[in-house]
């Protein structure tokens, strides 16, 4: 299957830098840059890229980082300047394929990787500091565009210009913004996501604990 010639139109790395905020000395890699030629995936990221604090941004259900151009646009509009590839913190800027109705274990192959999609981000202050605003995180939210992360299903190498082809779909419905928008507003639907299979341990852990509480 093709996704209506969906391709990537960059790929971008950052590495860990050191700041302060609120009087404090922090880290984060959510600056990422476009980069040129082919790219290695494997293990839990792409080569020369990081993630400053792995529990939340990294590891194999976050390896890879997709959010669309689509929505990059979109954003531009509503705080009225142009953003650059990798201003979301993303590793793979897409085009012509909707990152955010992507089925939870949906399989693309781009280049020689597969790669699946696991979960939706969930913005933290760090959003905030790259997007200059410390409200933004919340209007991400409420924005219901979270982008999607991926896990490597099979390693390889990507590029600019690399077509997405999902190759598999699993057999439910739930979306990468469904389960942002159960996560953000919707906790009466979180056993849903009990059901289906691909969700991380982490999320499932998290509608575990909400249901029990409901």
């Amino acid at each position: 299957m093709i996704a209506n010639g969906a391709t990537i139109v960059s790929v971008n790395v950052g590495r860990t830098r050191q700041f302060e905020y609120e009087e404090r000395a922090v880290q984060s890699a959510i600056w990422k840059n476009p980069v040129t030629g082919r790219i290695a995936v494997r293990g839990v990221n792409l080569d020369g890229d990081e993630q400053a604090d792995r529990r939340a941004h990294g590891g194999p259900d976050k390896a890879v980082y997709a959010y669309a151009i689509e929505d990059t646009r979109w954003w531009e509009k509503q705080i009225g300047r142009p953003l650059s590839y990798g201003n979301f913190g993303e590793n793979l800027t897409t085009q012509g394929i909707d990152v955010n109705d992507a089925l939870i274990g949906e399989h693309w192959k781009i280049g020689t990787t597969v790669l699946e999609v696991s979960e939706p981000r969930v913005p933290c202050w760090r959003l905030g500091v790259r997007m200059n605003d410390k409200l933004f995180p919340r209007r991400f939210t409420e924005a219901l565009r979270p982008g999607s992360y991926l896990r490597i299903v099979v390693e390889g190498d990507v590029g600019a210009g690399d077509e997405i082809r999902i190759i598999e779909r699993p057999n439910h419905t739930m979306t990468i913004r469904d389960v942002f928008r159960i996560y953000s507003r919707d906790h009466a639907e979180v056993e849903t996501l009990l059901s289906i299979p691909q969700l991380s341990e982490s999320w499932k852990r998290w509608a575990t604990k909400v249901a029990t509480k409901g």
